[in-house]
């Protein structure tokens, strides 16, 4: 059944249609669904690279737990969201600016978090072993996430993505189409002893975000102006409520096009989403695995700014467990998920290879088995302690741990060859 939007487009209305099974696939659901489809496999051994040990599960969960407590003592504990990275060395660089800034309105404050948040999001995919960013505030050297967090914040705030000198604290549509591979280069101290990987994908990726909101009829803010902090107002237009679900829709439905060429459905291009044969059951999206790991990453950062505008969100869980290196690094380094060939662990692996896809399906899926065992431990309710404080006490932070423990680098156990776009 095909469903006929609208959109405008050089002054004309212009009629397309869109496949509902394509529109099905751009979903948190569909990800569940997938995952879990994989997961039934791995239970009856019939995956082609892993098999499970569900037995071990109870003794990750007590891990993450421990972590958990250590981290957030009173298990006060935030949302999984970019915005814990903008903290390091015990300073909070975007409270400290958001206290000193004379926002104009709330909602000038939002789509300026917005912008800083979805330009940060876009630039979080795996920067490698080797590459670190120098904190400018205290000479520390801070490598992976944290470090392009930073390095990512410290060039917003210095006006790096505004094509405005005297409003620095944005991101222009104009000036993200024409940024330079040099410009982030130097922004993130990237040189030959210094290299993030990577580097040119980043860079192409808020290249064509930009190019794509200036296509976007719907993506200029209140003053006219082309930027990704115009999401805020699609969002907030006239609602006190919004399901987390529908966050992560509006960011596919208005990011989506900017994902490198993969697979495509009707015309739509399907972002971080691969085929894996073993689903293969003679329909157009059967053998289709969606992650939309970086988009949902994005939806969960995007739930702070909403709240501090009074827009509640609601729904939480809607959301999945994002199928990152981190956490599945966790369910591989745990024993959970087991390799039928210890050689995968050696070799480099391309996301759209069946490794990979197989690797994160199950992360997905074990996330959401694991949660109920860690709130089980800290005596915690679903209802006070969604999948998003599970992540961030949580599962994320036992992965790194894990790894640390297991690899002198800290790297993930699968070793995964990354255009800067994906992890």
């Amino acid at each position: 059944m095909a469903l006929r939007t609208a959109k405008f487009s050089n002054g004309w209305w212009v009629v397309t249609s869109k496949n509902s099974e394509t529109s099905a696939l751009l979903s948190a659901s569909a990800v569940r669904e997938k995952a879990q489809r994989i997961f039934a496999l791995a239970k009856a051994d019939g995956l082609a690279h892993f098999r499970l040990d569900l037995a071990r599960l109870p003794a990750v969960a007590a891990i993450v737990a421990e972590v958990t407590r250590q981290a957030y003592p009173t298990l006060d504990v935030p949302f999984h969201a970019r915005w814990r990275h903008f903290t390091h060395a015990g300073r909070d660089r975007w409270a400290e600016l958001d206290a000193a800034t004379p926002w104009a309105s709330p909602a000038e404050r939002a789509r300026a978090a917005f912008d800083l948040v979805i330009v940060s999001v876009l630039l979080d995919a795996g920067a490698g072993a080797a590459w670190r960013y120098v904190d400018p505030l205290n000479g520390i050297a801070i490598g992976r996430s944290e470090g392009l967090a930073l390095a990512s914040f410290d060039m917003w705030a210095a006006g790096a993505f505004s094509d405005d000198p005297a409003n620095p604290l944005r991101a222009d549509a104009a000036r993200l189409a024409s940024l330079t591979v040099e410009t982030l280069a130097e922004g993130f101290q990237v040189g030959p002893a210094n290299p993030l990987d990577g580097l040119e994908g980043r860079v192409s990726l808020l290249n064509v975000l930009g190019r794509a909101l200036l296509a976007d009829s719907a993506m200029p803010d209140a003053g006219g102006h082309a930027r990704p902090g115009a999401l805020f107002d699609v969002l907030g237009k006239g609602r006190s409520t919004l399901p987390a679900s529908e966050i992560l829709a509006a960011v596919l439905r208005h990011f989506g096009p900017i994902w490198p060429s993969r697979l495509s459905l009707h015309g739509v291009p399907l972002g971080d989403t691969w085929r894996h044969p073993l689903l293969e059951d003679g329909s157009a999206t059967g053998a289709l695995v969606p992650f939309h790991k970086l988009s949902q990453w994005l939806s969960y950062s995007l739930i702070e700014p909403l709240q501090a505008a009074g827009i509640t969100v609601s729904a939480i869980d809607g959301l999945t467990g994002l199928a990152e290196y981190r956490n599945g690094g966790l369910f591989l380094d745990g024993g959970v998920i087991v390799p039928k060939d210890a050689a995968i662990l050696a070799a480099e692996h391309k996301p759209d290879s069946t490794v990979i896809i197989e690797w994160r399906a199950l992360t997905v899926a074990l996330l959401d088995g694991i949660a109920p065992l860690v709130r089980a431990a800290l005596g915690v309710a679903e209802t006070d302690f969604p999948l998003a404080r599970v992540l961030e006490g949580g599962t994320w932070a036992t992965g790194r741990r894990l790894a640390r423990e297991r690899r002198a680098d800290g790297s993930p156990p699968l070793r995964i060859v990354s255009d800067g776009t994906v992890f």
